[in-house]
């Protein structure tokens, strides 16, 4: 039997680093989505290769059409149709309250979380129903649901949006075959924190977690894996919360 073929979108680090490990153990050939550190990106390829899967990287912005176009283009030349999708690329911004914030930066994060899933979400529906099904998991947040008040409601809004693009396009892709899911992490030990002005924020939100820490990425990864897999080919349309009981 063929492998399955599968994009994962900024996945050269974090959860998106780990889903691409877990999915190459799990048999699935990937393509590896990266917007800056090229240097990270070849570093999750070596580890997909080492567990025997077939692997390129491709630089792409993906709130740009054309370099979403690209992404799957490449995929395709290289891997084979294109199976799977983690839409996983995804910025926050600095936290702080939404009186305070930029319009530059309420852009770029509508245009990566929101635009962006569509773009992919868009090229992924052609191109599976064209091959006869597949599946597409989005990465939300337990934000979605939570607002997120005093660090990133503008973040949050576009993982509610997210849920609804999941449930919808399940809706609509179904009959083709193709499963749409998601699943919303709650707080987990990435670079993100850092990046958005709080490195110590998985610590201090270990308090407010019934499960008294913050999630891995592998543990978020798994998640995606199953969603991705026969074991789930009754699932779509679903959020799966993986947020320690948040």
């Amino acid at each position: 039997m063929s492998r399955p073929v599968t994009i994962v979108t900024g996945g050269s680090r974090g959860i998106g680093a780990a889903t691409c490990a877990r999915l190459a153990a799990d048999g699935h050939d990937l393509v590896v989505g990266y917007v800056r550190d090229g240097a990270a990106a070849e570093s999750t390829a070596a580890a997909v290769r080492a567990a025997g899967a077939r692997c390129v990287t491709v630089r792409a912005d993906t709130s740009v059409e054309a370099d979403v176009e690209r992404l799957f283009d490449v995929a395709a030349t290289e891997l084979g149709p294109v199976t799977g999708l983690v839409n996983n690329a995804g910025v926050t911004g600095p936290l702080g309250i939404l009186a305070d914030a930029k319009t530059e930066d309420l852009r770029r994060v509508v245009e990566v979380n929101l635009l962006g899933y569509l773009l992919c979400c868009r090229r992924a529906a052609r191109e599976m129903t064209s091959a006869g099904g597949g599946a597409i998991v989005n990465l939300s947040s337990a934000a979605a649901t939570l607002g997120s008040p005093d660090e990133y409601v503008h973040y949050a809004a576009t993982k509610a949006a997210t849920d609804a693009l999941t449930v919808g396009l399940a809706k609509e892709l179904g009959p083709s075959g193709i499963r749409v899911n998601a699943v919303a992490p709650g707080v987990i030990e990435t670079d993100m924190h850092a990046a958005m002005g709080d490195a110590d924020r998985p610590a201090k939100a270990a308090a407010t977690i019934p499960l008294r820490r913050p999630g891995l990425p592998t543990e978020i990864a798994a998640a995606v894996a199953w969603l991705l897999s026969p074991d789930a080919s009754y699932t779509t349309g679903t959020v799966l919360r993986v947020s320690g009981g948040r």
